[in-house]
């Protein structure tokens, strides 16, 4: 006689509430605590404008901000986000452009525009830390960001433009 499991055991993760301010509304999902910010933002909410690429926290497509700070939602777990607030590319949407887009615009940084929302994300977090960076400062914030186009002269135009010195 075979003697039978007292408990079954399944790789199926407990879900669980997640609280958390998406850009600026209140938001609970009763999920796995062990999926990705990314994933439940793209797959979930359909939130799109937060881009897929490298997966490892390389590319910066992915970046959203929490806290007022640029993070990589393809490295968060959604439990990390419990009490947060993430601020993604679509809170900009209903407002005129701000100061980052703007830039974006005026200089021709858009390219195919994959990498776009990530490094307006980064430069948005760095400008609500520190009100006058200068161009290094603003070229260390998109250090972990690429652009696969490799066209980098537009968005060089745009550290210029919103960095506090006179670069020429």
């Amino acid at each position: 006689m075979t003697k039978q499991p007292q408990f079954t055991v399944t790789d199926k993760p407990e879900a669980l509430n997640v609280t958390f301010h998406l850009n600026g509304n209140e938001t609970t999902l009763y999920v796995a605590p062990s999926r990705r910010l990314v994933d439940v933002l793209r797959t979930d909410l359909a939130m799109t404008g937060t881009k897929i690429s490298c997966e490892i926290g390389r590319c910066g497509a992915c970046i959203v901000l929490v806290d007022g700070v640029p993070h990589n939602s393809c490295l968060l777990m959604i439990y990390q986000c419990e009490g947060k607030s993430v601020e993604t590319i679509e809170s900009l949407q209903h407002e005129k452009p701000n100061r980052v887009q703007q830039a974006f615009l005026e200089e021709g940084a858009l390219q195919c525009g994959y990498c776009t929302p990530g490094m307006v994300m980064a430069l948005k977090g760095m400008l609500n830390n520190k009100e006058n960076p200068t161009y290094n400062e603003m070229k260390e914030a998109l250090a972990g960001n690429l652009c696969r186009c490799t066209g980098y002269g537009g968005i060089l135009r745009v550290l210029r433009k919103l960095s506090s010195d006179d670069i020429d």
